[in-house]
């Protein structure tokens, strides 16, 4: 299958071939990014083959939105915890191999992926690596087999305030370690016929982003805005019988998966992040981008992106949120809306796209073992 996604703008060093390698395509954050990233990057002249371990109907809907053609070892129809994404495959590194060869260099994201690509790369393709999460192993811990991997890794990007944990558990040199950003949709407008004041949520309907704990937040206030849950997951269901055993059906809209998700928040009057778990929070940043208010739980990465007064933080109850949403709504939160648009302004992913390509020119600078082949022909992003 031939690189896709490509535009002559500008080519860099002849053209680059990335071979974008993720554990698991299904709608969510981190495949958002990624593919936001892969199109800004399209401008540089680098030319993106996306190839994913496992990979859902949307998943796939999604990269041919941004203009890609996935090539997929496993199709499913759902995807809870991909097994992909959190253990070691050797099937996954075999199918890999052949699809490297004709890459300038490789960049893999999450644990089951940079796994795969470094034993398929076999040190003549560069390997970047990006981990979006905590290495919480849910699937069995497999640091011993990961920090084996990471020696053949060139970079390693980590999202989140888990960078120091990172390269003591793999025994990483810090000097290629750098911190990951996900690209966020920073120019958009609302949806129509959006009601307001709204709240919203925007993220995968799965237990660690804290779904139902926004509902029992909602159950509990007493004149809760409409809310909007955009987003799909294992939770779904869950959700929905949720929504009707504590009577929220006349203000919650399941909106479903959107690849605009952004276009819910645009105009909100409060954004909600009621994670367990959360390395980072592209949906938080997004509303920050929008100067939307953000109540977020003070979990994780969440007190370091909603710190200095960007975003309105609270325990991981919902009691605990309701009061803060409330107090949002009441105009009493101390939120400096101004700083977090400026926050969110390092994350626009043309910007993002140079940033990231500066890193490749380095590896690829630097391992001058590596091929340089002459650039097939472009087809632009639609």
């Amino acid at each position: 299958m031939p690189f896709t996604a490509t535009s002559p703008v500008l080519p860099i060093l002849g053209g680059v071939r990335i071979c974008r390698v993720i554990s698991v395509l299904e709608p969510g954050g981190a495949q958002l990014s990624l593919l936001r990233l892969a199109r800004a990057q399209a401008a540089l002249g680098v030319e993106t083959r996306l190839l994913a371990g496992d990979a859902t109907p949307q998943g796939v809907t999604l990269a041919r939105h941004f203009g890609f053609e996935p090539d997929v070892l496993q199709m499913h129809d759902e995807i809870g915890h991909s097994v992909r994404q959190w253990t070691p495959d050797p099937v996954f590194a075999g199918w890999l191999g052949e699809r490297l060869e004709s890459a300038d260099l490789a960049h893999a994201h999450m644990f089951g992926a940079w796994w795969a690509a470094a034993q398929s790369a076999r040190g003549v393709v560069p390997v970047i690596a990006s981990e979006h999460n905590a290495l919480t192993w849910p699937l069995g811990d497999h640091r011993r087999t990961a920090a084996a991997a990471s020696a053949h890794i060139d970079r390693f990007f980590v999202h989140g305030p888990y960078r120091h944990a990172v390269v003591r558990d793999l025994g990483l040199d810090p000097a290629t370690v750098l911190p990951g950003r996900s690209a966020i949709s920073v120019h958009t407008t609302p949806r129509p016929g959006l009601v307001s004041p709204r709240l919203t949520f925007t993220g995968r309907l799965r237990e660690d982003k804290g779904p139902d704990l926004l509902l029992h937040a909602l159950a509990a206030m007493h004149a809760p805005p409409t809310t909007y849950l955009v987003g799909d997951g294992p939770m779904r269901r869950e959700v929905g019988r949720m929504v009707d055993q504590l009577g929220l059906r006349r203000i919650v809209r399941l909106t479903g998966w959107s690849h605009e998700p952004a276009r819910y928040v645009a105009g909100a009057a409060v954004h909600v992040v009621p994670s367990r778990e959360e390395a980072w929070s592209q949906s938080a940043v997004t509303a920050l981008a929008l100067g939307v208010p953000v109540v977020a739980t003070a979990v994780d990465g969440l007190p370091v992106t909603l710190g200095e007064r960007r975003g309105l933080l609270v325990p991981p109850n919902p009691a605990a949120l309701a009061a803060g949403i409330q107090s949002v709504l009441d105009g009493d939160a101390d939120i400096d809306t101004a700083a977090g648009h400026r926050y969110a302004a390092a994350f626009e992913p043309a910007q993002m796209a140079t940033d990231y390509f500066a890193v490749y020119q380095q590896v690829l600078t630097a391992r001058p073992s590596a091929v340089r082949r002459s650039a097939p022909p472009t087809v632009p992003v639609g």
